[in-house]
Parts: structure tokens; sequence; C-alpha cells
């Protein structure tokens, strides 16, 4: 009889002990973004650069959803563009995108503020966004319960709650927020890239990765026993093995069709200009022509097709002849003769050369290159290797 009293104990605790562990041990994923700023997905114009993009965001969320649970998701602010015809589309595909993935806190910061409030506020509430802001139009805090958190989340330095796990949310520079105390979490939209978080009294300071290259995943744990909370944090990287949600893809190739619209309706009557495209340069300089083909500029304008961003002026200023000035590329129906990376595009306008042959094209310098080729589309640029590729 004690032999299997005793079986009964240890049988007991084999099945309860877990439980005890688990129920004195809370946890909690916060996921977040920050200074966006309009990225809606990468350029892909270099594999290096190919990390991002809010489908990919939430096909990674949808994907892992079970194992990210209880989760919150928190955007920092600094998520919209410019404020102009383009910027404005991408920042209501933005909201719409938000909308999609059911972000349970937006910030508004400088980028939002800057903008007129008669086109944010209609999107805010057309979308059903949840902003929080110190402007008077919207609270500046928002309370959640999610899994076993209470949840303060403000953009208030002065709004700390006892009892809850407090989240300030900011685009102050990093430099003046290591003087506010006693914050659990402070999640930044400054655009400053922090690898590590940064560690403070009793609390931690994280940065949204500028643009969306990675996103930020942190596991907060509370141990009720010891009376202490441990972060782990860990750089979501989105590359090309995530899978885009479908929902959130069908938004973006709305905005590429809504670009392509935009940029028709700018168009004004064609005159001739500067420019004279690689045919009428090929009349002296058929060699050069020759080489030019066999290069990856030759094919600049169909690489935008294959993702559906051929009419996207963000595009189009490096990858056609031109695009943006007067005489210059318009879209592959008006001006096919200045479609892609020609001559012109690096060289200069050729109509005065044709004219004049004594006046001389413009030499190629890396100035000319670094027009395009930006540490941020192009981060493995090198001058010299680059230069030999299309040298002729």
């Amino acid at each position: 009889m004690k032999l299997f009293t005793t079986y009964i104990v240890i049988l007991l605790q084999a099945i309860l002990f877990p439980a005890i562990i688990n129920a004195s041990e809370q946890s909690l994923t916060i996921i977040y973004t920050g200074a966006m700023e309009g990225e809606l997905e990468p350029c892909g114009c270099s594999p290096g650069t190919d990390f991002g993009g809010v489908a990919r965001f939430a096909g990674y969320i949808k994907e892992n959803k079970e194992t990210l649970s209880p989760y919150v998701l928190i955007d920092a602010g600094n998520f919209s563009a410019k404020d102009t015809p383009q910027g404005r589309l991408k920042t209501e595909t933005m909201l719409k995108s938000f909308k999609v993935m059911n972000y349970d806190v937006v910030a508004l910061m400088g980028r939002e503020e800057s903008l007129p409030e008669q086109f944010l506020l209609p999107l805010i509430e057309r979308y059903k966004i949840p902003a929080i802001s110190d402007s008077s139009s919207y609270g500046s805090a928002l309370h959640l319960k999610r899994g076993d958190f209470e949840l303060n989340i403000t953009v208030d330095p002065g709004d700390y709650q006892e009892g809850m796990l407090n989240i300030l949310l900011t685009d102050r520079p990093l430099s003046e927020v290591r003087l506010l105390e006693g914050w659990d979490i402070v999640i930044l939209s400054s655009g400053e890239i922090l690898e590590e978080p940064v560690r403070t009294g009793g609390g931690i300071i994280l940065s949204g990765y500028p643009k969306g290259k990675r996103l930020g995943v942190l596991t907060v744990k509370r141990d009720i026993r010891e009376k202490r909370v441990v972060y782990q944090h860990t750089w979501q990287r989105l590359g090309r093995d995530v899978k885009d949600d479908p929902d959130v893809r069908k938004i973006i190739e709305e905005y590429n069709t809504s670009v392509g619209r935009l940029s028709s309706s700018s168009i004004t009557t064609l005159t001739e200009g500067p420019y004279v495209g690689i045919s009428r340069c090929a009349e002296c300089h058929q060699p050069y022509m020759d080489s030019w083909v066999k290069t990856g500029h030759a094919r600049a304008l169909s690489s935008l097709s294959q993702k559906g961003k051929q009419r996207d002026p963000e595009c189009l200023s490096c990858h056609t002849v031109g695009f943006g000035k007067e005489g210059g590329f318009v879209n592959i129906e008006a001006t096919p003769d200045l479609a892609n990376v020609q001559c012109e595009a690096c060289h200069g306008p050729g109509r005065a050369h044709l004219q004049d042959y004594s006046r001389p094209m413009s030499p190629i310098t890396k100035d000319t290159c670094m027009k395009c080729h930006t540490p941020q589309n192009s981060p493995d640029f090198n001058y010299r290797k680059y230069l030999e590729r299309i040298k002729h």
C-alpha cells in the first residue's frame, strides 16, 4: 500500500508540477515596427536589399501566429510617406495593410503630423486604425489586456501607470530617451538602428528598423515567484523565403495600378526634347550598342515589369532615360526609344552632340553611377568592378 501511495504521489507531481511552473511564468510577444517611411516593399534591385515589405510582414505573422501568441502588434510611428501625390497613395496603402494585419496600436509621429489633417484623419477613421498621438485629435494612450498582461501603451512620457506593463512610443532620439526613467519598454521611430536593445535601470529601449527591412520581435517573460521580467529580443529578417500574405499583396498590386494611373494622368503633350535614344547613338557608335545590349542596363525596364513597377515614378527615374525631365521617358507606349538605362542616362542628353559633333558628351564618374547605385538600393556597389561590366 505504501508503495502504491508513493507511486500516486510521483504521478501527480509529474502531471501537476509543469502546470505549476507554467502558472508562475507569464509570456507575451511584442511585434513592432517604426520609421517605415512609406516603404511598402523593397525595390529588389540587389539581393542585398531585398528585405522587408508589408506583404512579407503579414505573411510571417500569419504563418507563425500560434507560436507568437499571445502577441501585441505595434507601430511606433513615422510610417507615412512624403506629402506628394504618390506619397499619399503610399500612406493610404500602408494604413490599408495595417488594417488587414490588425495592428493593436499605431502611433502618429512627426511624419504623420506634417500631413494635412483633412487627408490623414478620414483615412484613420475609414480603416479603423487604433491611433494614438499627442495631438488633440486622438487619445495619447491605449490600455490593452493581452494574455496575462495589462498594457499601457502611450506617447506621453508622463503617463506611467502603476501595476501595468508600460510601453512608451516616441520618435525622440536615443540620447534623449536614455534620460527617461521608470519605463518598462520604449520603442523609437527616430530611424536610428539599434542592433541590440539598450538596457536601462529596469527596462529596455528598442528602435523600429528603418523602412521595415526587419521586424522586431520582443518576448516578455514575467516570473511571478521571483518578481522579475526577462526580455528576449530577435530581428526577423523578411527575405524572399518569407511568403507574402495574399490579402496584403492584393493591396500592393492595387497601389501599383493606382500609381500607373497617376503617372499617366500627368502626361502632357510630347515635344521634341534633348534626348534622342540609343538608336541614334548607334548610327556612329554601333560597337557600343552591341556591348550595351549584353548588360543589365539593357533590361532595366523589363526588370520592373516583373515586379509590376513599370509605371512607378520612383523606379522609372533610374530605369529609363530622362524620366521626369523635359523630353525624357514617359511610358513604354509614348516613348519606347527611351526605355532602359541607355547611353544618355549616363552621358547626358545627346541632341546637342548630334547637331554639333564637336560638343563632347559628359564623361562617366563615380558620382554619375551613385545617383542610382545608392547604398540603399545597391549596397554592394563597387565603382571599379561595376564599371568593368559596362566597359565599352
